[in-house]
């Protein structure tokens, strides 16, 4: 499947795959340090950013939408990559692993390893996030990224420096959060969303100290699924690339390394 992304730098294929209702951009800050010594691919999923959404008829549920990624390597003529993710994105890698389809995934906060509690949570809080974003003007958004207060306000949930995101990326994810086709649709299946199987490659997980979308606490249920202790990045929340980007990279790096 055809899908809008950016590329940089060269070496080993490093796939990122944002979370829903975001776009390839919330991986800018950690991009070029990854470019240095990867090729890495930032991809906008389907019906998110502007790719396009999946053929008529096909659901929105994270097997179709590994399927599209699965099939866009297969397009661009990227085999077996390292791949990433961020809370569904990371999802997605864990799916890819358990498959067997790529070298190494790592997954940032990712979705699935939820009480039905805090899925019933995390799913209000996201419906809430699209609303108020789709609620704005865009006079006012402008206005509110520039504000500290505003800009809390907006990103507070999902990160745990706002100061950090420039008000330009603010506004941008924003935007993308209110206008994604495929929003409601993926969310809606996030009910049925159950830990992907057993991982065919290595998998490294981390999860942000102050993630306020998906409480680390759910990393115990992750560090159980893969076997293997979960990584705190400390200082940071759901969407950490902004909140310590060297962090990040560094995690990203070591994941990837066969």
């Amino acid at each position: 499947m055809e899908l809008a992304f950016e590329r940089r730098g060269t070496g080993p294929p490093l796939i990122l795959m944002h979370g829903i209702g975001h776009h390839w951009q919330a991986w800018l800050p950690v991009m070029d340090r990854l470019a240095a010594s990867r090729t890495v691919i930032a991809v906008d999923l389907p019906g998110f950013g502007v790719s396009p959404p999946l053929p008529p008829g096909t659901p929105y549920t994270a097997e179709s939408l590994a399927d599209a990624v699965e099939s866009f390597c297969t397009l661009i003529g990227v085999r077996e990559p390292h791949v990433a993710g961020n809370s569904l994105g990371g999802y997605l890698a864990l799916e890819l692993a358990s498959r067997g389809v790529v070298r190494t995934a790592t997954a940032l906060s990712p979705a699935g390893f939820w009480s039905r509690a805090e899925l019933a949570y995390c799913q209000a809080a996201l419906r809430a996030l699209r609303a108020a974003a789709a609620a704005i003007p865009p006079q006012w958004l402008v206005r509110a990224a520039e504000d500290p207060v505003g800009r809390a306000m907006l990103a507070g949930l999902v990160v745990a420096h706002p100061s950090r995101l420039s008000p330009t990326a603010l506004v941008a994810g924003s935007q993308a959060l209110a206008r994604a086709p495929g929003f409601d649709a993926t969310l809606a299946t996030f009910t049925g969303l159950m830990p992907p199987g057993p991982p065919k490659v290595p998998v490294t997980v981390a999860w942000g100290e102050h993630d306020r979308l998906l409480r680390r606490r759910q990393a115990v249920r992750a560090a159980r699924w893969s076997g293997q202790r979960v990584k705190l990045l400390k200082g940071c929340g759901h969407v950490p690339m902004s909140d310590d980007p060297d962090l990040v990279a560094r995690v990203l790096l070591e994941g990837s390394t066969d």
